[in-house]
């Protein structure tokens, strides 16, 4: 092949490679995504709905505040949301959908049953948790790196539920769960709590409930077997209103106290004036009552009409927490930005819901629980459990 012939075959593979390259180039370009994505999967139908619904409303004003102070990394927020329905296999099958969506956080979890399950799938996907509403001790049981929660835990929910009942002055108490992840776990923090304080409160029985059932009449029969003065119900708040009217409408005139599954303000709408009289609940802190929050209170009212209920603040916060984690990595790398969620301290953001502090096991330092008494179909505040 001649001289001239050789070059010039030679500079046309260059401008033919130059041009792959450069075509290469403006493919990954376009794959850059245009938006940062977080996962929220939350029940949406079902018993438990209402409590997706209201996560939901809380994800969306976030999204919305950062959004509109410009987003991250100069993209805009995306929450790609899954309906879970409360339901351990529903949940994984929409987790592994929302894996393949180029999610950056998961931000969702109104249900231990639920979210236990799904720990696994994005563990595998390399996507770090932030939990807002669920806070089995399972969730920690594996003992990854990438699961916080800003729920505080069972075993902490139960020891602060055991010193308010005995600040109530009561002497014999019946534990009630449902046998699934949270109830389970709280009812027996709470039994191993007053079997090592030794107080006063002494442990008169336990049982076990069905989710799902129109009413409870074992209940009523083993409050009278064991004379109990108080009955602590772990289980969620569909249950605890049926619970609650089998009770009263059986003569009972003990303290009922619920955990934070069962402390809704759907309860206002199934008890009457009677019913609910003795009727207690711990729970995370309100946005009601908490004076922080009271412009974001006013946002919420403002946006959808009613009263920020449980677990608002903690949704609001864990959008703006991941959101405020992957600008601090500079990146969607789901290493990067887990370590950076990691790393949180108080300076780097202020959270609504407790300290933007974990430890090392995901949790926490020290969070807030509150004790609440249903009067006159509201809730109101008796005191802060900390």
């Amino acid at each position: 092949m001649p001289r001239l012939l050789r070059r010039a075959v030679a500079l046309l593979a260059v401008l033919l490679l130059g041009g792959v390259a450069a075509c290469s180039q403006a493919e990954e370009a376009d794959k850059t995504p245009e938006v940062v994505r977080l996962g929220a999967l939350v029940p949406l139908t079902g018993d438990n709905a209402p409590t997706g619904q209201r996560l939901l409303e809380a994800f969306q004003i976030a999204i919305k505040d950062v959004n509109d102070a410009g987003g991250v990394l100069g993209r805009k927020v995306e929450l790609v949301v899954g309906d879970d329905a409360c339901d351990p296999g529903t949940a994984v099958v929409k987790a592994n959908e929302m894996t393949g969506r180029d999610i950056t956080v998961s931000v969702g979890g109104g249900c231990s049953v639920a979210a236990v399950p799904t720990l696994k799938v994005f563990r595998t996907a390399g996507i770090p948790m932030i939990i807002p509403a669920a806070n089995s001790i399972d969730l920690l049981a594996p003992g990854y790196d990438s699961v916080f929660l800003l729920a505080g835990t069972t075993t902490i929910e139960a020891e602060r539920a055991v010193d308010a009942m005995e600040k109530l002055g009561r002497r014999r108490l019946l534990v009630i769960d449902d046998g699934t992840s949270f109830p389970q776990t709280v009812a027996a923090a709470a039994v191993a709590s007053v079997q090592k304080k030794g107080g006063p409160l002494s442990l008169a029985g336990q049982m076990k409930i069905s989710q799902g059932a129109t009413s409870y009449p074992r209940v009523l029969d083993k409050v009278k077997e064991v004379d109990a003065d108080l009955v602590f119900f772990t289980g969620y708040y569909p249950e605890a209103g049926r619970m609650i009217r089998d009770l009263r409408d059986g003569g009972y005139q003990g303290t009922i106290m619920l955990s934070d599954a069962g402390t809704d303000p759907t309860l206002f709408d199934v008890l009457n004036d009677q019913q609910e009289e003795g009727v207690y609940g711990i729970t995370l802190p309100l946005a009601q009552f908490e004076p922080k929050a009271k412009e974001w209170a006013a946002k919420y009212r403002a946006s959808y009409g009613h009263e920020p209920g449980p677990f608002t603040m903690q949704g609001y916060d864990a959008v703006r927490l991941a959101a405020n984690a992957i600008q601090r990595a500079g990146t969607t790398d789901h290493e990067a930005v887990r370590k950076a969620i990691a790393d949180t301290k108080p300076g780097d953001i202020e959270l609504l819901s407790g300290p933007a502090q974990f430890g090392a096991n995901g949790t926490q330092p020290n969070p807030t629980f509150i004790l609440l008494q249903i009067k006159d179909g509201a809730f109101t505040l008796v005191r802060e459990l900390s």
